[in-house]
């Protein structure tokens, strides 16, 4: 597939579907000429994982999951010809102390400000039962945590959350967050873009598999005023394709209609505050 290789792709190239697909988890950037698009991925190695997550068939060769890149290496001369996932799991943060159980072994997530922590062996990953989990899907929502510490710990008491918070990403795409979530009592709260295509993602990927019992999207209390002065374009270029986007639940389905209303999307980015810096 060219886009795995880096490769710029002309849009009539590309499924429809996929394409919409790709573009709404933010696999894809686009290239206009005038009214040509092409397309080339963001990160090559994420789509890539997310392919082989989505389809095995875009395996290369017929290869055991659990086989390493070296022992491939070995047989074939070159690890670069077999499409594995060679770091399986997802990245975790947190502005406070949480005490985990990895492995049967006492894990403390305490990561240094300026990092972020990796599980690999999520299988083995525990948490206390007392924790909210956080999704993030925009990687710097994720990085950034500490300067929307007030926002979460504001939004945790409003809504009669647990005031501890472990923050969890699902980068790179896989489903393992998603496994480890369905194994785990925890209240799962998804912060994402407020779009049709966020919320979309929250409820194929997260709410039709955890539940309305332990699953919830982060909707602020300002975003409608926020959404007015969103994205106008974004949200026309996701119409087409979530415009039969429904929830069950009436906060949810408040929002997309709100969306729908002003016909804005709007950024999660815009709940990190501004960098304090030394006057």
């Amino acid at each position: 597939m060219a886009l795995v290789a880096g490769e710029q792709v002309a849009g009539s190239k590309l499924n429809g579907k996929l394409c919409d697909e790709l573009m709404a988890e933010g696999m894809l950037s686009v290239i206009s000429r005038g009214s040509r698009k092409s397309y080339r991925a963001r990160d090559t190695e994420a789509l890539k994982r997310f392919l082989i997550d989505k389809d095995e068939s875009y395996r290369i060769l017929d290869v055991a999951a659990t086989d390493s890149r070296a022992s491939m290496a070995a047989e074939t001369d070159n690890s670069k010809l077999v499409m594995v996932r060679s770091c399986p799991g997802f990245p975790v943060n947190s502005y406070e102390p949480i005490e985990c159980s990895l492995s049967g072994k006492a894990f403390a997530v305490n990561p240094q400000e300026g990092s972020f922590l990796f599980v690999t062996e999520w299988e083995q990953f525990t948490i206390p039962e007392d924790v909210v989990v956080i999704g993030i899907e925009n990687m710097e929502n994720f990085r950034l945590i500490r300067r929307q510490q007030s926002f979460f710990e504001t939004y945790l008491q409003a809504h009669r959350l647990s005031s501890r918070a472990l923050f969890v990403s699902r980068y790179p795409q896989s489903t393992d967050l998603r496994k480890w979530l369905c194994t785990i009592p925890n209240h799962y709260l998804h912060f994402g873009d407020f779009d049709l295509a966020g919320i979309s993602i929250f409820l194929s990927e997260f709410y039709q598999y955890i539940g309305k019992e332990r699953s919830s999207y982060l909707i602020p209390d300002d975003i409608e005023t926020r959404l007015k002065s969103g994205s106008g374009k974004r949200y026309d270029e996701q119409y087409r394709r979530f415009k039969d986007t429904k929830a069950d639940t009436h906060e949810l389905q408040r929002l997309i209609d709100l969306i729908n209303r002003e016909r804005k999307a709007y950024d999660q980015e815009g709940y990190i505050a501004p960098q304090l810096t030394n006057v």
